[in-house]
């Protein structure tokens, strides 16, 4: 059994459709981060950087934050969604450290800036924008004659799925990238998708491209 400590944030999503996907039964601990909830010391015990997602792997008692590293080790306990080697695992880990290290946190100060401050700063609101459309794009010409990011559906997709279902809050138009567009609806029908996109709760459909 997994604890599940999240949030309805793209990186507390992750977490909790590759639960769905995998099949391990899990209790799902709401983290409201708009009370500060991630600042309790019994969450701190678990997620010393008071971030969502995390886990506690009840099976043998490892407390696991980090979206990406929960995704691995979730892989791993399980088999499922990532290989156990070779050229398909390493892949497969480089789209989603590709994620945690640019699609995520740069998406992110789109939503800063863009979404729930605009007008502070026209640099930043360009900068961030200008960069949200280089990784779609990088996005797009990685999934040019692939189903998914890495060939087969993999914790690549899942990493990178949650942030792109916020392209609103980003201005983007799906349209724009036909092979983002088409991989984006293809994985929002997978029925542990859609039961995922709403732990801890549901905050309404997923969001559908025009």
């Amino acid at each position: 059994m997994i604890d599940l400590y999240t949030w309805t944030t793209p990186n507390g999503r992750k977490a909790s459709i590759m639960l769905e996907e995998i099949g391990l039964p899990y209790t799902v601990h709401p983290i409201d981060i708009s009370k500060d909830e991630q600042f309790a010391p019994a969450f701190l015990k678990i997620a010393p950087n008071n971030r969502i997602p995390a886990i506690v792997d009840n099976d043998n008692g490892m407390a696991l934050m980090e979206s990406g590293a929960i995704l691995i080790y979730l892989a791993d306990k399980t088999g499922k969604l990532l290989a156990k080697s070779g050229e398909d695992r390493y892949k497969a880990i480089e789209w989603t450290m590709w994620q945690m290290g640019g699609l995520g946190p740069m998406l992110g100060q789109v939503h800063h800036f863009v979404k729930y401050n605009p007008g502070k700063s026209a640099y930043a609101e360009e900068r961030f924008s200008k960069e949200a459309l280089r990784l779609y794009k990088v996005l797009n010409t990685q999934l040019e004659g692939k189903d998914f990011i890495c060939g087969d559906y993999s914790i690549a997709d899942i990493a990178c799925w949650p942030w792109v279902s916020r392209f609103e809050w980003q201005a983007v138009d799906l349209n724009q990238f036909p092979n983002v567009k088409r991989w984006y609806t293809t994985i929002a029908a997978r029925p542990a998708v859609q039961k995922g996109y709403k732990v801890p709760k549901d905050m309404g459909p997923i969001p559908m491209p025009a």
